[in-house]
């Protein structure tokens, strides 16, 4: 009653590192209010953008979804503060990468069913959640690795999750960015897609201000976005007109933005790292964040006899690696109340 990608999405969602995603960072740490992104909010709002795409564009909206939902679920807690200094730990082992992570969490971590480790996930899935991946890395992975060694594309279905991530991001950290008070709407219109659609909304409604004029702005930034990479796309599958998969894969990304609005992104990303990202407030958490997960690793590294039972003495006698996993399992509260348990005098 269900297809092979369905299934996949219902596994990854009903996983329990899916459920750890409430309680990891996007940009602010967990505890410092209710109403900012998660994990777990910001891989939803991938999910909706990417299914409306594939939809669109009459591709498989099961498999995006799928894909969309698991693509954060090995990332670390403190989001990509946390990840740099886990692998900065782990540099000497191997390092440490978020989306090997989340294809380990599926294929090996994750323990649910009696007849296998991991979620038993379809190949199509597996390969969208890994974006990134050193050469070194892809000939460790087999069939997955093969498209990094043959720098081949992955599925059309992977490519929309990409950009439907990149979308997200972007936009939804200018909106808790506003709503932070870390960025101001001042700023944010010398930026051009931010000006452009600002204007539009005073333009049709005179004098309106605050959460609605932020709220109305960006999701014309987001219809804007979407509508220029499904035409975009459509116009580039015509021109190829690829006969299958195989052909699929071969040359540039189909799934793409114009120029004028990959522009429009790139000044967007740039904007959101020199004023949100590496704002002061932010950098301070960073700080806190990267010295509890280096704390933790030197302790649990010395005296593995502090890790739970079931990381201590791996099978495969790895133990930096069973390390790494138990950190990037954590979400925020959880890696700091171990922070307190170790090194906190008078916490157990």
């Amino acid at each position: 009653m269900r297809s092979e990608f369905q299934r996949d999405r219902d596994r990854i969602i009903h996983s329990t590192a899916f459920r750890r995603l409430e309680y990891k960072t996007q940009v602010f740490v967990n505890h410092e209010g209710d109403l900012f992104r998660t994990r777990l909010t910001h891989s939803l709002e991938v999910a909706q953008i990417g299914r409306g795409i594939a939809r669109a564009l009459r591709l498989n909206e099961d498999l995006v979804e799928a894909v969309a939902l698991a693509h954060d679920l090995g990332h670390t807690p403190f989001g990509h503060a946390g990840q740099d200094a886990l692998n900065e730990c782990m540099r000497d082992y191997g390092g440490f990468e978020h989306n090997l992570q989340s294809l380990r969490t599926v294929d090996l971590l994750e323990e649910r069913y009696a007849a296998f480790s991991g979620l038993n996930l379809c190949f199509e899935t597996r390969e969208g959640i890994v974006k990134h991946c050193s050469l070194e890395n892809a000939r460790k992975l087999g069939d997955l690795g093969e498209r990094f060694l043959n720098r081949t594309q992955p599925s059309l279905e992977a490519q929309i999750c990409n950009l439907a991530d990149e979308i997200a991001y972007n936009n939804h950290d200018v909106d808790d960015g506003l709503r932070s008070g870390l960025l101001t709407l001042k700023q944010l219109e010398d930026v051009g897609l931010f000006a452009r659609h600002v204007c539009d909304v005073r333009r049709a409604y005179p004098g309106l201000d605050g959460r609605r004029l932020i709220h109305e702005t960006i999701r014309r930034m987001i219809n804007a976005l979407v509508c220029d990479l499904i035409e975009t796309t459509a116009g580039n599958i015509t021109r190829q007109s690829p006969k299958d998969l195989a052909e699929a894969r071969q040359g540039p990304p189909l799934v793409a933005f114009s120029d004028e609005l990959r522009a429009a992104q790139r000044e967007m990303k740039l904007f959101l790292r020199t004023q949100l990202y590496q704002h002061y407030q932010v950098l301070r958490m960073t700080s806190k964040a990267q010295r509890i997960i280096t704390d933790l690793f030197g302790a649990f590294i010395g005296d593995p006899r502090l890790l739970p039972p079931q990381y201590q003495l791996p099978a495969d006698g790895d133990q930096p690696r069973s390390v790494a996993d138990y950190i990037a399992g954590m979400t925020d509260r959880y890696a700091m109340k171990e922070h307190r348990r170790l090194f906190a005098v008078g916490e157990i």
